[in-house]
């Protein structure tokens, strides 16, 4: 009960913090804006009188409008993903519980393993991996319960961050962690496959994986209740399928096979 209002307390907090952040960050992305509508602005007027400079000026001048644009458009481009981490923040901490929304798979599942990257980044210093992303194209929003399909995202990929980490402290140096994500529609299901290369699986890991309490992590790392919570989300409220292949040392495969509504 301690900890589950510590949890409430950190959503409403968490909530707090992305509501004041996306106020500036509107800002930034519409000022953005403004300034490549007024660069290029600029650019008409320089080519109105660009017979009243010298060819090595107008070069320069190109290269700096080029390089202006670029930076304009790597502004807008990172400023919207910030947007959209914090409205899939926002989603989480008020969603109604259980409640079926309008959803792009692609997109939720994209921002929340990276999120699980950054958060395994923020507390590993020398953590990093090399996540392949294969997304299908065109898929309608589908109706999930996003506050839960992000979690079970988030668990199943920070479960696969820590393997590989786990793996790299004693692996030879030319060993590279990877994580390999993918997302098809297949027989009418929503199909989200997490991959990894990280330590794998003992018999034993495999037979208690859902089992409540049950970890591998060291003590105040895990709670042992990842895996149940998942299973619960994919099968029970989504009517789908959790399933795995997992070989020791190798590394481990999630599946969540999900109907499409």
């Amino acid at each position: 009960m301690k900890q589950q209002e510590k949890l409430a307390s950190l959503g409403m907090l968490s909530a707090g913090i992305a509501h004041e952040i996306q106020n500036p960050l509107n800002f930034v992305i519409n000022f953005s804006k403004m300034s490549d509508k007024l660069l290029k602005d600029l650019t008409e007027i320089v080519e109105d009188n660009e017979d009243k400079l010298s060819a090595d000026d107008r070069e320069e001048v190109e290269d700096i409008v080029a390089d202006l644009k670029e930076n304009m458009a790597k502004i807008v481009e990172h400023g919207e993903r910030a947007i959209s981490i914090i409205q899939g923040i926002l989603l989480v901490s008020r969603g109604k519980e259980n409640e079926f929304l309008p959803t792009d798979v692609c997109k939720l599942v994209k921002e929340y393993v990276w999120l699980s990257y950054h958060a395994m980044r923020a507390n590993c210093k020398n953590f990093n991996i090399s996540i392949h992303e294969d997304y299908a194209e065109g898929l309608p929003l589908m109706m999930v319960i996003p506050q839960d399909l992000s979690r079970a995202i988030l668990n199943v990929t920070n479960n696969a961050c820590y393997a590989v980490w786990k793996k790299a402290q004693s692996a030879d140096a030319d060993y590279t962690p990877e994580l390999t994500v993918c997302v098809k529609t297949a027989d009418g299901n929503v199909v989200i496959c997490i991959a990894d290369n990280g330590e794998g699986m003992t018999e034993e890991v495999k037979e208690r994986l859902f089992d409540n309490f049950f970890t591998t992590k060291p003590i105040g790392q895990g709670t042992g209740l990842g895996m149940a919570i998942t299973r619960d989300i994919i099968e029970n409220k989504h009517q789908g399928r959790l399933s795995f292949e997992s070989e020791e040392g190798k590394g481990t495969t999630f599946t969540f096979t999900i109907p499409v509504k």
